[in-house]
């Protein structure tokens, strides 16, 4: 019987081989894809390359040869991973979110966040990816990679951080963003398939956002990986697989 392929998906700021301490762990086939704005793939100015829309398009056509498929996704990759479950469930054998959520119902929250977003990619473009890069990287969301991760690793990431192109990031912060989705937090009811909700012990806020999404979908379990904050495949990187495996071994 043949192993199901797992297309892994990257957050933001990150590409298909900024996975690899977790793709390099997981059972082959393994299929890691770059979202629109970052990675390899060529940078278009068009609004409309980069709206969930065209992500979820994306993730597809890149699986066009795959049957069905497991699907792990990290951060902005778990709300594309979510988006492309609930349009193509047939596809999608198993779920994995790592650091995820389903969007900002709140509508007063979700305007404050585009606008947030749509400065944020105004700096981008007019300061240029050296200043965010340090901007990114001192964000509380990731004091704990300054505490676990090495000095070497703490480089490695910003130098992925820094070959960035900032016209894409500033795209996809104004397409993809969290608040430029459609929430679809009223629709995890209908994920069928097995579902991990991953999320580092140390990461709070998406902790409690992995519990409240579990208790409405059918076949969800949370796990989370101890002496992590909010990216765990790269603080915990053995534990997180193990839990992704699990999933989608199921």
């Amino acid at each position: 019987m043949n192993q199901t392929a797992t297309v892994v998906l990257h957050g933001f700021t990150g590409s298909a081989t900024a996975m690899a301490p977790l793709t390099s762990r997981l059972p082959e086939p393994v299929l890691a894809l770059d979202l629109p704005g970052h990675g390899s793939g060529p940078v278009s100015d068009d609004p409309t390359d980069y709206t969930m829309a065209a992500a979820v398009n994306g993730v597809i056509s890149a699986t066009a040869h795959l049957e069905r498929f497991a699907l792990v996704g990290y951060s902005m990759g778990g709300r594309v991973a979510l988006h492309v479950a609930l349009a193509h469930p047939d596809r999608v054998a198993a779920l994995v979110l790592i650091g995820a959520r389903a969007g900002i119902d709140d509508p007063v929250e979700r305007a404050e966040r585009i606008a947030a977003d749509e400065e944020l990619a105004d700096r981008i473009e007019s300061e240029g990816i050296e200043w965010f890069a340090g901007y990114w990287a001192d964000r509380p969301l990731f004091a704990t990679q300054r505490v676990r991760l090495s000095a070497k690793q703490q480089a490695d990431l910003q130098a992925q951080r820094r070959s960035c192109d900032p016209r894409g990031l500033a795209h996809s912060l104004r397409g993809m963003g969290a608040g430029a989705a459609d929430p679809i937090g009223c629709r995890l009811s209908e994920m069928s398939m097995p579902c991990a909700l991953i999320a580092g012990s140390d990461d709070a806020k998406f902790a409690a956002i992995a519990h409240q999404m579990a208790a409405v979908m059918p076949r969800a379990t949370v796990t989370l990986i101890p002496d992590s904050g909010h990216a765990p495949h790269l603080e915990a990187p053995d534990a997180t697989a193990a839990a992704v495996i699990q999933c989608v071994s199921s």
